[in-house]
């Protein structure tokens, strides 16, 4: 699960650096801000999934159980 979570972080950064590159080139505004939307799609659901809740625990702590 930990090597997933940090693929999801690793894809994020990808997409967010592609949507700045496609931004400089001049590429439509659309496709820079999809890209933008799903990396941030993205780290919501790892901070979903990291982030505890009321007890303590984390959802990726459980997943483990």
């Amino acid at each position: 699960m930990a090597a997933v979570l940090s693929i999801l972080v690793l894809a994020a950064f990808a997409l967010v650096a592609g949507a700045y590159l496609l931004w400089r080139r001049g590429a439509p505004v659309t496709r820079v801000l999809l890209m933008l939307l799903l990396a941030a799609i993205m780290a919501v659901n790892v901070a979903i999934w990291t982030l505890p809740d009321a007890t303590g625990d984390a959802p990726v702590d459980r997943v483990l159980q």
